[in-house]
């Protein structure tokens, strides 16, 4: 019988600084694992898995161990994708015990667009047919959504022998956005997802304007689904802009009776506020930017912090936008001590520098 953390993978990586890179990765993954961190070793451990990452003569030594087959294999193009983004332009040598090559990745559900309708001003919804809508139930609530060039036939994904994903390049270049499932329609077979028409200036919005000129018969594929799971606690403060108002209605129509709940949410104004149903116990204040003081700015942020203030130390904290923000609010939970397993922080935008 296979149990629970048999499937192992080794793995070095050769950094310019592995100190630096190895803080990185403590630093991100603070927020999607728990981590522990001492004399350069790493350890992380979530639901996929367990990593170890120690340092050795200027490498970083990676042992993975997880409680399947694909749990291992996501977890490994998870930890390499991060690496090479956290390299940025310098060079970096990845190289695997076992190096698999996949023509397709596994996690790619392919799906066709049924219709889109505007569920207020600056939010639209996009309703997809797919054929294996179990996969989105329960659990993960992110999906990398992969649209392909209108005219062309698509070409998805496959996997590098160094575990990154293998993107189609040239013509076949997918758009690749990281959204929520709003919801998972299992009798119709349907996913939708709300797409933000950000009011922001300066904002680029490829995935929105997908969603502004997608059409019936359209197709595109779900890669995942991977983070973003429920919270676990009695009571829990959902504070957010509305690029994150997608994600805390989930989870408030997800969350069991019984569960206390506060939501304070920014929108632009009034015609931006959703109707939010669950089983729990839930006060909604939502904050209207249009009766904010010209040049104010963390209103969302302070009122979250007065919030978090008043709650007891239980409390489960979710706090997504723009990604300032999200390190202000880092570093006074930090502060607190709030406990790391009764939190999620994360950054869902940036603002475009002056």
């Amino acid at each position: 019988m296979t149990t629970a953390q048999e499937f192992k993978l080794s793995g070095i990586a050769l950094p310019r600084d592995a100190a630096a890179m190895l803080g990185e990765i403590c630093e991100h993954f603070v927020e999607h694992a728990e981590v522990h961190r001492s004399h350069g070793l790493a350890l992380l451990k979530s639901k996929a898995g367990a990593a170890a990452i120690r340092i050795q003569d200027s490498k970083l030594l990676i042992e993975l161990s997880c409680p399947s087959e694909k749990a291992l294999q996501m977890s490994r193009t998870m930890l390499a994708e991060h690496l090479f983004y956290f390299a940025g332009e310098d060079p970096l040598e990845l190289t695997w015990s076992d190096p698999t090559a996949l023509a397709v990745l596994p996690n790619i559900h392919e799906a066709t667009v049924i219709s889109a309708e505007d569920v207020t001003p600056h939010m639209r919804r996009v309703k997809f047919a797919c054929a294996d809508v179990a996969t989105f139930i329960g659990g993960d609530m992110h999906v990398r959504l992969l649209v392909p060039p209108k005219g062309r036939m698509p070409v998805w994904p496959g996997l590098r022998a160094d575990g990154r994903v293998a993107w189609p390049e040239g013509e076949d270049e997918l758009l690749v956005r990281v959204y929520t499932i709003r919801a998972v329609d299992v009798e119709r077979r349907e996913v939708w997802i709300d797409f933000l028409q950000h009011p922001a200036p300066g904002i680029r919005t490829p995935g929105a304007d997908f969603a502004r000129d997608a059409e019936p018969g359209q197709q595109v594929a779900l890669l995942g689904p991977g983070g973003g799971s429920l919270p676990a606690a009695q009571s829990v403060l959902l504070a957010g802009d509305e690029s994150a108002l997608p994600a805390i209605a989930r989870i408030a129509e997800e969350m069991p009776a019984g569960t206390r709940l506060q939501a304070i949410i920014e929108v632009a104004d009034e015609t931006e506020e959703q109707p939010l149903s669950t089983s729990g116990l839930m006060d909604v204040r939502w904050l209207h930017r249009k009766d904010y003081a010209d040049g104010a700015k963390g209103v969302l942020l302070e009122e979250a912090k007065l919030a978090v203030a008043a709650a007891d130390g239980e409390t489960f904290v979710w706090f997504a936008c723009e990604k300032e923000d999200v390190r202000a609010m880092r570093a006074f939970l930090k502060a607190r001590r709030h406990d790391r397993r009764n939190m999620y922080v994360a950054w869902y935008w940036e603002r475009e520098p002056d």
